[in-house]
């Protein structure tokens, strides 16, 4: 691997910044400590920094030469409300919260490329660092982009990267077009009439009607959309009744859709609430219909996608550059990518093995109180993202 020698000098000392983040997580918007870290660590590289975008969010500024030309390294900051189960030292510290992203290591990734750019300054324009809150639910990305984000530092490509367990250390992966999903989600109430359990005619039940309508949810993937185009319709809570001889009054529904474009998105949302109100009145019932859109398609341009590509290989070498294969979870970055070109990427974080003696029995999976992130990541990450800035900056030749 073609890491690049200053920054694996610093690599002890971004981890420990690392391990002290692991070790005081904080959840969506409460990233005070975290972005007083990330701060005081830019500042102290003389680089200078614009804070409270998002509530929490930070941003640093490089400049080197004439060029107006700017690109933006986006890293997330947030801990999630899970219970670690780890015992080694670095263990969160606090009960309910923990990174069990890697959220840490993304911040620590973006601080050593920060440390050596301002050192370097091999480029010709601008690199803004934006060091993002809330990636976890809250939108982070779009509330930093509502406080002007974009207007106060433009620039003309954004770039993101996630860690990803399971392939080995020393591999990217990245492509064109959607890469995440959507995230939305739906709660609908079914209303009937409560009736004893013993005299089901005095009444109308929710709970078959809820059942036929779970199954009719599958036919809009199965039958009405493209089948080249993915989707899920996941019910993943049912909530009814409070006593074994009462037919309830009402039965309520929520779960999650993922889809890859819009465009199945409204078809999707047409259609569940179609399903939904008729079934109600085929039963003479009525029900309320709520669907939240919450994350939209993370997608990457095609140019932006291919310079990454072009990055990693110089790196690792083109053998292990993957295609990065699509996956339903879902991403806030989409938002950036959105109003920006640009790309996100995953960097493999192991199997696991590389956890401290201590760790919890679980998997090193993302989301799971076993997790911890691999600080092998850290000088390959900041490597990445170094040359990533410089290739998109690189000096332009002029005739």
């Amino acid at each position: 691997m073609n890491i690049i020698d200053s920054i694996l000098s610093e690599a002890p000392s971004l981890a420990a910044i690392r391990r002290d983040l692991h070790a005081h997580p904080e959840l969506s918007f409460e990233e005070r400590r975290t972005s007083d870290v990330v701060a005081a660590r830019l500042a102290e590289w003389g680089i200078p920094v614009h804070r409270g975008l998002g509530r929490t969010g930070v941003v640093g500024i490089l400049r080197h030469g004439s060029s107006t030309r700017a690109v933006g390294l986006r890293a997330d900051m947030d801990a999630l409300p899970i219970q670690e189960i780890n015992r080694f030292s670095h263990a969160s510290r606090h009960e309910g919260r923990m990174h069990a992203c890697g959220h840490d290591g993304h911040t620590a990734m973006l601080l050593a490329a920060a440390q050596h750019l301002a050192r370097t300054r091999c480029f010709d324009g601008t690199v803004y660092l934006i060091f993002q809150p809330a990636e976890e639910g809250g939108g982070g990305a779009r509330e930093m982009m509502r406080d002007g984000l974009f207007e106060q530092f433009p620039m003309d490509a954004v770039f993101g990267m996630h860690n990803w367990p399971g392939a080995p250390v020393g591999r990217f992966a990245v492509s064109a077009g959607p890469v995440m999903a959507s995230a939305n989600e739906f709660r609908i109430t079914i209303r009937g009439k409560g009736s004893h359990a013993a005299l089901p005619h005095n009444g109308v039940d929710p709970v078959p009607i809820a059942c036929e309508m779970v199954q009719a949810f599958q036919t809009i993937i199965t039958r009405n959309r493209r089948p080249l185009d993915p989707g899920v319709i996941s019910v993943t809570m049912i909530h009814a009744g409070e006593a074994t001889n009462v037919v309830p009054e009402s039965c309520e529904l929520q779960g999650t859709v993922r889809t890859f474009s819009t465009e199945l998105l409204d078809l999707v949302e047409r259609r569940m609430r179609q399903v939904a109100e008729h079934v109600s009145a085929a039963h003479e019932a009525s029900c309320t219909f709520e669907f939240t859109r919450s994350y939209p398609p993370t997608v990457n341009s095609p140019a932006e996608a291919e310079l990454a590509r072009q990055v990693m290989t110089s790196i690792v070498g083109p053998e292990n550059v993957d295609t990065q294969e699509p996956t339903m979870g879902a991403e806030d970055f989409a938002f950036m990518l959105q109003a920006k070109p640009g790309a996100y990427c995953f960097i493999s974080n192991g199997d696991g093995e590389h956890r401290a003696s201590g760790h919890g029995e679980g998997p090193c999976a993302l989301h799971n109180p076993s997790y911890d992130f691999n600080d092998e990541l850290i000088p390959l990450g900041a490597t990445y993202w170094v040359k990533l800035a410089e290739a998109w900056l690189a000096p332009q030749v002029r005739g």
